[in-house]
């Protein structure tokens, strides 16, 4: 299957390029290599045959035609997408031209191209979505594929706009769509403006930790490999028409995650140890959601997918990562937005 992947050489979407090529998929890589994209996250696949890189952004309807035209794709995966929250309180405007037009602009390329090749019963668009569209969980229950939407920042916002689209274009055009919404990611190649590098990298360096409010916001974590491994499965296996929610079964506090990422930290750094000195509260951001949680029995058990890798694991694993490529993270240090609390 030759497979179009957008956002390609960002955090998630680098995971999904690198494990589709393993798995011998022809892969184009589209990607506007923004200030989150690198070409670093793909480099071990860079020459790896079948797979193609294109410069472009999914704004750019003619870039988007020309790329359907020259590749003749068999399926697309949508990843590209504005994602930090913080960036969307400060400038919500990027966020509905990139997740909202420009969704509609990929859909729009997807079924000119599906209605041109006789639409193929084979073809899929596949678009990777968030649980923040749900809104925010008390301290029980957890989000399902049918939990009413609520977003409550510009990002999630946005999101949920472009998973409506993607439904409106199956339902009114009958472009095959799948939709997944997950949990929130970790692991290599994360960019460092998220929760988990922005505490590596503070420790490693003796500056202060940023934890908003209290620390007693709740995500579940899904360690990133396990995520493109099982949007690979709902590209294969899912039902047309589906969504399918992907969690890592791994709920923690915000403070709770930081605390073991300093004492991962004491291990192979014992000489700036204790690293949870370094922990600061910060103003909370408007908007911020209290608790995540997502049941996964849909994909469990019509897909058989289920994570592997625990919280424990994956944020050792993450760690040596982030300890290893200096070299990697170095390089975007500049460009990464500071973490902030700011009051409503």
């Amino acid at each position: 299957m030759k497979l179009l992947v957008t956002g390609g050489a960002g955090f998630i979407g680098s995971a999904v390029v690198r494990l589709a090529v393993a798995r011998g998929y022809d892969v184009v890589n589209l990607d506007a290599l923004t200030y989150a994209g690198s070409l670093t996250n793909v480099a071990s696949v860079a020459d790896a045959p079948g797979y193609v890189f294109e410069k472009a952004d999914i704004r750019d309807r003619p870039a988007l035609a020309r790329i359907f035209a020259d590749h003749a794709p068999e399926a697309v995966m949508h990843l590209a997408a504005e994602s930090h929250v913080d960036r969307s309180i400060d400038g919500p405007a990027a966020f509905i031209e990139t997740n909202v037009t420009g969704t509609m602009n990929l859909l729009e390329a997807a079924r000119a191209h599906w209605d041109e090749t006789g639409r193929p019963e084979r073809f899929r668009f596949h678009h990777i979505s968030t649980d923040e569209v749900f809104g925010s969980l008390g301290p029980e229950g957890q989000f399902t594929e049918d939990t009413p939407y609520d977003p409550r920042s510009p990002y999630s916002a946005s999101k949920a706009a472009s998973d409506h689209l993607v439904r409106a274009w199956h339902e009114t055009y009958g472009l095959p769509v799948v939709l997944t919404n997950c949990s929130n990611n970790y692991g290599p190649y994360h960019f460092p403006e998220k929760l988990i590098p922005v505490a590596i990298l503070a420790a490693l360096e003796g500056r202060p930790i940023p934890v908003y409010g209290r620390g007693e916001n709740v995500r579940d974590w899904l360690y990133v490999e396990d995520h493109a491994d099982a949007l690979l499965t709902v590209l294969e296996r899912g039902a047309v028409g589906r969504s399918y929610n992907i969690g890592g079964e791994n709920e923690a506090r915000n403070i709770d995650l930081v605390r073991t990422i300093c004492r991962l930290l004491d291990a192979r750094r014992p000489e700036a140890a204790p690293h949870d000195r370094l922990i600061e509260f910060v103003d909370d951001r408007p908007g911020h959601d209290l608790r995540y949680a997502i049941d996964p029995s849909r994909i469990r058990e019509e897909l058989g997918w289920q994570p592997s890798v625990t919280l424990d694991d994956g944020l050792a694993k993450t760690v040596d990562w982030f300890l290893a490529n200096e070299s990697w993270w170095a390089l975007l240090r500049a460009v990464a937005a500071e973490r902030r609390g700011t009051k409503a």
